[in-house]
C-alpha cells in the first residue's frame, strides 16, 4: 500500500471512530505513529503543541500535520481529506434524514452509548499528555502476543520534568492570581511559553 493510500486511510478510521473531538483522535494518531514509524510519541507531543496552538479544529490540524511529516504537502492533503471525509459522509446522511434523526430513541440512545467511550479516549489522551510533558514516564503499548493493556517505562533518571512543572505553574499562577496579565490573550502565553523552550533548548536545559 503507498504512503497516500495509507494516510488516507488511517485518517479515514481516525475521523470515524475518534467520536468526542480532536483530543480523541491522540490515542489513534499514537497508534499510527507506532504502526507506520512516521513520528515518535515525542514529536506527536509537539505536532499536538503547534495544532493548539494554531486556529482550526485540532483533529483536522493534527491530520495535516501528521500527513506533511510522512509525506509532504500531498500527505497532508490526502490526510486532511481522510479525517474529514467520515463526517462529510455522516452529515450528508444525517441532512437526508434529519427529522428521522432527529426524533429516534435510537439514535439518541446510541449517543447515550458514546459518551463513556469519548471521555474514556479524552481521559487517556489527556493522561498520556501530562505524562509526557511533566514526567519521564512513559506509555508502552503492548506487544504482540502480550495482551491489551497499556505499560508505563521512566525513560530519565529523575520522575518528574523540572522544566515543565516549573513552566506549568508559572502560567498556572499568570493565568489565574495576577491580575496584571490574566486577561491577557492565550496566544500571548503560547508565544511565551513557545519562546521559553526554544531558550530551554539552547541552553541545554
Amino acid at each position: 500500500m503507498s504512503v497516500y493510500l495509507r494516510l488516507f486511510w488511517e485518517f479515514f478510521k481516525t475521523g470515524l471512530f475518534a467520536v468526542g473531538g480532536g483530543m480523541a483522535t491522540l490515542p489513534f494518531l499514537k497508534d499510527i505513529g507506532e504502526s507506520t514509524g512516521w513520528y515518535t510519541y515525542t514529536e506527536l507531543m509537539n505536532m499536538l503543541a503547534v495544532s493548539e496552538s494554531t486556529p482550526g479544529p485540532i483533529g483536522i490540524n493534527m491530520a495535516t500535520y501528521v500527513g506533511f511529516t510522512a509525506a509532504g504537502i500531498p500527505g497532508a492533503v490526502i490526510a486532511t481529506i481522510g479525517e474529514v471525509t467520515p463526517s462529510i459522509i455522516v452529515i450528508l446522511i444525517i441532512a437526508a434524514m434529519l427529522k428521522k434523526f432527529r426524533d429516534s430513541k435510537y439514535v439518541n440512545n446510541a449517543f447515550y452509548g458514546l459518551r463513556p467511550a469519548s471521555t474514556g479516549l479524552i481521559g487517556a489522551a489527556c493522561v498520556t499528555v501530562v505524562l509526557e510533558v511533566l514526567t519521564t514516564v512513559r506509555v508502552v503499548s503492548p506487544g504482540a502476543g502480550e495482551g491489551i493493556v497499556n505499560g508505563f517505562a521512566l525513560t530519565g533518571g529523575s520522575l518528574l520534568n523540572w522544566q515543565g512543572l516549573a513552566l506549568a505553574a508559572v502560567l498556572v499562577a499568570l493565568t489565574n492570581w495576577v491580575k496584571k496579565v490574566k486577561d491577557w490573550h492565550p496566544i500571548v502565553f503560547i508565544g511565551v511559553s513557545a519562546v521559553v523552550g526554544v531558550a530551554f533548548h539552547f541552553a541545554g536545559v
